[in-house]
């Protein structure tokens, strides 16, 4: 098959993010589609088969585009456009970030979804007064129902931001931590307020959480109240029981929003059974205003062990347990 060779003309902002640190985001395109790309300025040249060229022409326009849109361009944003050229290698046949969800809450720039799944997760929140967010670790799940809520925020569309979630894993006690209530549900919070911290920057957090504009309080905190013109997270709800869930779901007030996130694979509860994530799901699923969105393995961003990681899990889960070896003697 014969190989040549294209340019492709890119803005020096888009150019720095298609080379990537190092030049890594270039040697992913050229490892998985055994081409050969070179930057002679003003743009890239890519050198290979016309199939070849294609997919990595592809690559190289999502990053482009999403540079574009101040976006900033990470390793999990090219294995996700690499996906997403092999499935759509030419312009034009659908995008992996929709210009209209994206978030221009960033300290960074603007937040956009990193994968198909993600802008529909998005679009859900957007449309939804409560919304389901389910699946394995790394999907992102926690971080856009934080970066969606510090932007309806920003907005004023609510005057707070509510998160809870149950702060009793694995055994674990609050009495048992040092400190008042913040100190011991804190750490139980980090990957929101690590979220949050990155979206709109720990001094704007504290000064917010300070005017009581974001809430933090275990589930049982939520018993008796009414959030109104809130937006409510609620997270790591697999661990939930059916009775605290049903009590969370009903703290709806006027004018607030919900999203529920969770992993069923990741019961910590004794009486996997007594779940209320898997109920919540089955019986409200199809009711008006409920959005759900599952994630799936190849959702995974955080980082591409992740993914194989889950990958194996859910393999193992599927496949009939080994009987136990008896012991030796």
């Amino acid at each position: 098959m014969a190989r040549e060779s294209e340019f492709l003309a890119l803005g020096d902002e888009a150019l720095h993010a298609v080379i990537g640190p190092n030049s890594r985001h270039i040697a992913l395109i050229e490892d998985r589609f055994k081409v050969l790309v070179e930057t002679p300025g003003g743009g890239v040249s890519i050198n290979g088969s016309a199939r070849d060229r294609a997919q990595a022409k592809r690559v190289i326009e999502i990053l482009a585009d999403r540079a574009d849109q101040g976006v900033e361009i990470t390793e999990a944003d090219v294995r996700t456009a690499l996906g997403a050229a092999v499935a759509q290698p030419r312009a034009g046949q659908g995008s992996v970030a929709p210009d209209a969800v994206a978030l221009p809450v960033g300290r960074r720039g603007a937040i956009a979804p990193k994968t198909a799944a993600q802008a529909r997760y998005l679009e859900l929140l957007s449309r939804c007064e409560l919304t389901f967010g389910v699946g394995p670790a790394g999907t992102g799940k926690t971080f856009l129902a934080a970066a969606y809520g510090a932007s309806l925020l920003r907005r004023g569309q609510v005057d707070r931001l509510v998160i809870t979630r149950p702060a009793v894993e694995a055994g674990e006690k609050l009495g048992f931590l040092p400190g008042d209530l913040n100190e011991k549900v804190d750490p139980y919070l980090a990957p929101i307020w690590e979220a949050l911290n990155d979206i709109l920057g720990p001094d704007d957090v504290r000064r917010r959480r300070d005017k009581g504009e974001i809430e933090a309080a275990p589930i049982a905190f939520m018993r008796g109240r009414t959030l109104s013109h809130a937006f409510i997270i609620v997270d790591e709800a697999q661990n939930l029981t059916r009775l605290q869930m049903k009590m969370v779901l009903t703290r709806l007030g006027e004018g607030a929003r919900m999203v529920v996130t969770g992993d069923p694979s990741q019961i910590d509860l004794l009486n996997r059974r007594d779940s209320g994530l898997p109920h919540a799901l089955r019986i409200l699923e199809d009711v008006k205003g409920v959005g759900v969105l599952k994630f799936e393995a190849q959702d995974v961003v955080r980082h591409a062990m992740v993914e194989r990681i889950v990958r194996a899990y859910d393999a193992d889960a599927a496949s009939p347990s080994p009987d136990l070896e008896e012991p030796r003697r």
